[in-house]
């Protein structure tokens, strides 16, 4: 089925759900699609810059790392443990 095809039976099937409807509620629906029709959407960034995460940044890439480093706290605490090993009896 082509795309063409399936939108076509997309609105028959629509049009077979809403026909029945009262005329005011007609009138809103149309007016709710127009409104939606005329809204801009915000496009979408689709630089390969977005598929690696890249920052947008006030400060310097210094500055700002020279803030993460200070504001690391490490939550692990190493213990030393000492392994004894027996000589051959």
């Amino acid at each position: 089925m082509k795309t063409a095809d399936i939108n076509t039976s997309l609105v028959d099937c629509h049009y077979t759900l809403l026909k029945n409807l009262s005329a005011n509620n007609k009138l809103e629906l149309i007016a709710r699609l127009s409104k939606s029709m005329k809204t801009a959407k915000k496009a979408k960034d689709n630089s390969w810059k977005s598929l690696f995460g890249a920052l947008v940044l006030d400060q310097s890439v210094d500055d700002f790392v020279s803030e993460l480093k200070k504001d690391r706290k490490f939550s692990r605490k190493c213990s030393s443990i000492y392994v004894t090993q027996s000589v051959g009896t």
